[in-house]
């Protein structure tokens, strides 16, 4: 099949239909321009006809075995693993990613999965005991009702995915809205593959729309318990706010500003690798990218001089080229607005040790020290391949210029003592550090989630099942109370 154009749809319960609205979105290759589909977009009323399918399906879905729920899951894993290949070239056409990069989704996408699995059978209930004789308190944990999800575009499959399939296994419904740079990977294609795993119809929904069209209907709708957003900090704010006015709570995974510390007794050779691929896997459109290496002045000369030539080893071109490590930013204006920020960056008195030149949405790497230290880039989140080396005397000043950011996502700390890392991470305001390893990581079972302007709440494991459910406080007196009229 060709998702490109089989899948350029609305999916509401459980049929493929063009979308009602009056103009269409456009879904692009990044890297030559080629037009790969046209979807009309979604409307406010079909928005509404998403959330009210899922909501009739989902009092079912609910009540089924949760045995039988995971069945859905197994096959949906068997899916993903038998049309490996197809998506991997998806994920080349529709975000401009390297093979490298597709591979590190799908990696992660198929342990998601996995665990979505195993999640369908973790919620459990608990007796608690009582202060009244004859009573028993019996808590239940049951699923929310209905999630909104909205997925971003540099990770679109693995990060509708994450939400996705756990909200299900846990026995809601959900309506997905990918970003319209990815409508395939992020909505269309998961839906396909839930569709084919047999889940019933109404219980996952996908609209492809914009705010445009929409407005803040998907996330002021009645129907939904809970909105999953994935994005930058400034529309999560937003989300945040609409979530709140309407009492739904927002599970919020924003961007970030990682900043990777290399110690006086670091193995430079080993932070040298970690760093670069911590900063420039995927172009630097990762949320948890290091923007900002750390380096101790004792070891600034050596190490500069290593990852500047690791740096000038990068090929930037086409991503479906195995020997490529850049592919393209998502867009004209991301690719305008990374190159405006480095020749604004260098004017105001920035060295560029390494200048990346754009070619159409491909840019190429560039490295900035000798940055100012008003310099506004140093506290703000670049998705480009941009990266800032800064020296540091002694643990604090590292502690000090890591924390100097509004973002806490993720960070890493290279040392030969790793529980002087530890110590120094547990300086550190952010939500995930890592201990001699790169920045860029996500497991299934391990808390994720920012602190500051990074986010709210975290996702997976035992976080997603308090981020997808609720608790239950049902109470029954075997005697007799006594009321006092």
């Amino acid at each position: 099949m060709s998702y490109f154009t089989d899948l350029a749809l609305q999916y509401i319960d459980g049929e493929w239909r063009a979308g009602g609205g009056s103009w269409d979105i456009i879904d692009f290759n990044p890297y030559n321009e080629e037009k790969l589909a046209s979807i009309t977009v979604a409307t406010v009323d079909e928005v509404d006809q998403a959330y009210r399918a899922a909501e009739r399906a989902q009092r079912a879905w609910a009540d089924t075995n949760p045995y039988a729920r995971r069945a859905v899951f197994e096959r949906a894993l068997r899916l993903v693993e038998e049309r490996e290949a197809e998506i991997t070239e998806a994920i080349i056409a529709e975000l401009g990613g390297t093979r490298t990069k597709a591979g590190f989704e799908l990696h992660l996408a198929k342990e998601f999965l996995r665990e979505a699995v195993h999640l369908a059978l973790r919620p459990e209930g608990r007796i608690l005991p009582s202060p009244v004789d004859g009573k028993e308190n019996r808590l239940y944990r049951v699923p929310v009702g209905v999630v909104g999800v909205i997925s971003p575009f540099n990770f679109p499959f693995l990060l509708s995915i994450k939400s996705v399939a756990p909200a299900l296994a846990l026995g809601n419904a959900v309506v997905l809205k990918p970003h319209q740079n990815t409508p395939i990977l992020g909505g269309a294609l998961v839906a396909k593959i839930f569709e084919d795993a047999g889940l019933p119809a109404g219980l996952l929904n996908v609209v492809i729309t914009d705010i445009a069209e929409i407005g803040d209907a998907l996330i002021e709708h009645p129907v939904p318990k809970v909105i999953s957003f994935t994005g930058s900090d400034r529309v999560g704010r937003h989300v945040a706010t609409v979530c709140a006015a309407n009492f739904k709570r927002s599970v919020l995974e924003l961007g970030g500003n990682s900043a990777l510390i290399v110690l006086d007794d670091a193995d430079v050779d080993y932070a040298v690798d970690a760093a670069v691929f911590s900063r420039f896997v995927h172009q630097g459109q990762v949320c948890m990218a290091a923007n900002r290496v750390l380096v101790d002045r004792s070891l600034e000369q050596e190490f500069t001089e290593k990852f500047v030539a690791k740096v000038r080893t990068l090929k930037a071109g086409d991503p479906a080229d195995p020997s490529t490590h850049i592919g393209p930013l998502i867009n004209a204006s991301q690719a305008e607005a990374v190159t405006t920020l480095v020749d604004q960056t260098v004017d105001a008195g920035a060295t560029a040790l390494v200048r990346g030149t754009a070619e159409g949405n491909v840019v190429a790497p560039t490295v900035l020290a000798g940055l100012p230290a008003d310099s506004p880039v140093l506290t703000q989140e670049i998705f480009g391949p941009v990266v800032m080396l800064i020296p540091f005397d002694g643990e604090d000043e590292a502690v000090r210029i890591a924390n100097d950011t509004p973002y806490g996502l993720s960070g890493a700390v290279h040392t030969g003592d790793v529980e002087r890392g530890v110590r120094i991470a547990q300086r550190i305001h952010t939500g995930m550090i890592h201990i001699n390893d790169g920045t860029v990581h996500d497991e299934p079972i391990v808390p994720f989630g920012g602190e500051k302007h990074s986010g709210v709440g975290r996702l997976n494991g035992e976080a997603t099942i308090d981020a997808f459910t609720t608790y239950k406080w049902i109470s029954i007196q075997h005697g007799r109370s006594r009321f006092p009229f």
